[in-house]
């Protein structure tokens, strides 16, 4: 249990800090739309290991909370889904949006999965 609800928002800002960080590190490597498809992915297989492992509230809400949930980027997601839409179609950008959508939950069930295997 953490001890304070100060000491919670330290956790979830310092994982935010470094969630955000590793995400704009991704940006300048990856461009477009797979930077996109790719935090979200492997964020959602960091967030599958992190809700799936016994580390306590402490280590869940700097990891799970904070870094996962800086590093994915909802909104970088839906901006792309629209711009797809406007310059490809909608037929594309439903197609990327599925992609997202289905790359992200696999990932997030296979680090669930992976962790269970190992502590289960």
């Amino acid at each position: 249990m953490i001890a304070s609800p100060l000491l919670a928002t330290a956790l979830v800002g310092g994982g935010g800090a470094l969630g955000a960080a590793s995400r704009h590190a991704v940006g300048l490597r990856v461009e477009g739309r797979r930077s996109v498809l790719l935090v979200n992915a492997v964020g959602s297989l960091a967030l599958g290991v992190v809700s799936a492992a016994p580390i306590g509230s402490a280590a869940t809400l700097l990891f799970g909370v904070g870094y996962c949930g800086a590093f994915t980027t909802f909104s970088s997601f839906a901006v792309g889904t629209v711009r797809a839409a406007s310059e490809t179609g909608t037929r594309a950008a439903a197609s990327v949006a599925a992609t997202n959508l289905t790359a992200a939950l696999a990932a997030f069930l296979l680090g669930s999965y992976l962790v269970a295997g190992v502590f289960g």
